[in-house]
């Protein structure tokens, strides 16, 4: 990592608010994906590569409405046209929302990469984040229309490994408070889960997950015989939620244009089932290191994962999600 781009503020509107089982909050494949297609663009026009990506979250409102007042939360759903024969029309239920996020994107390369300042010396950083600054609004994140953009910046990163590099890395992040990073935590779900098979051989890793998840009440009798219900903590302490980290492969790889509706006839297919674990909502100024927040593809076998830095990676990501 040479360098880093700072993206302040982008406000995206009706973004997909469901990742799989779970909703609130896009899929962090989503960010990923914008990163992807703007580093395609930049590769295109100037040569230039990104990389990972983090997520600082600002400010978010999912779409939904509480019919009568009272009971279960529900998506606000649009209603679309009549059918020609006067019909209503079927739909998919999507979950929306509207976003304020700061994205750092990982670049791989440096002020001598870069290719704008030919005829004008000194000047290669303002064109690139010119350039950036009229690209960003045209693409899409997480399904949403981007309808703001405040700041972008680009910057070099230090190579000293020692105070200086504390202190950018410190500056940069207090920029972006208030707010929230998202970062992995599988190490919790890894742990937990053991403890529950040396207390049962038969522990399932679905239900040490849902331990994480759910809202668990123990009976409580006291010596003169009265109950009370109690509520029991998760089993790591911080806001701790369900993530979507990736895809598994669930059959074989198909020959280009051999499987029917495919959305790329030129592109091998393969079904694939999503892969869930835990994820935590920090707040940057606990953040030493740029690693600790950077997300990134990760590829092996039939695992299509998106790995953070904020945990060491096992030597084979494949063990901790066999039973997923």
């Amino acid at each position: 990592m040479k360098s880093l781009l700072l993206l302040k503020h982008v406000r995206v509107e009706n973004a997909n608010a469901i990742a799989g089982l779970t909703y609130g909050f896009p899929a962090i494949s989503h960010f990923l994906g914008f990163t992807h297609a703007l580093s395609r663009q930049l590769e295109q026009a100037h040569g230039l590569r990104l990389g990972g990506c983090a997520v600082v979250v600002h400010q978010h409102q999912v779409q939904i409405r509480q019919p009568g007042g009272r009971g279960d939360h529900v998506f606000a759903l649009s209603r679309n046209p009549l059918t020609k024969e006067g019909k209503t029309a079927p739909f998919n239920e999507e979950g929306r929302m509207h976003l304020d996020v700061s994205l750092l994107i990982e670049c791989e390369f440096d002020a001598d990469d870069l290719p704008f300042g030919e005829d004008q010396p000194g000047q290669d950083a303002e064109q690139l984040e010119r350039w950036l600054r009229q690209r960003v609004p045209t693409l899409r994140l997480a399904g949403g229309t981007i309808t703001a953009l405040q700041t972008v910046r680009w910057f070099e990163l230090t190579q000293d490994s020692g105070e200086q590099a504390k202190k950018q890395v410190r500056r940069t992040l207090m920029e972006l408070l208030p707010g929230f990073t998202l970062i992995q935590r599988h190490d919790l779900l890894v742990q937990h889960h053991q403890s529950r098979i040396a207390q049962s051989a038969e522990a399932q890793l679905l239900d040490s997950l849902l331990d994480f998840v759910a809202l668990q009440y123990q009976c409580l009798q006291s010596e003169e015989g009265k109950v009370s219900w109690e509520q029991l903590g998760k089993p790591g302490a911080g806001y701790l939620v369900p993530i979507t980290v990736g895809y598994r492969a669930i059959s074989d790889l198909y020959a280009p244009g051999s499987v029917s509706h495919s959305r790329d006839p030129e592109t091998p297919f393969c079904f694939v089932e999503s892969i869930y674990s835990i994820g935590q909502w920090l707040s940057p100024h606990r953040v030493t290191d740029f690693e600790q927040i950077l997300w990134r593809h990760c590829h092996q076998d039939d695992l299509y994962l998106c790995d953070n830095g904020y945990c060491a990676p096992t030597a084979d990501i494949s063990v901790d999600y066999d039973l997923f």
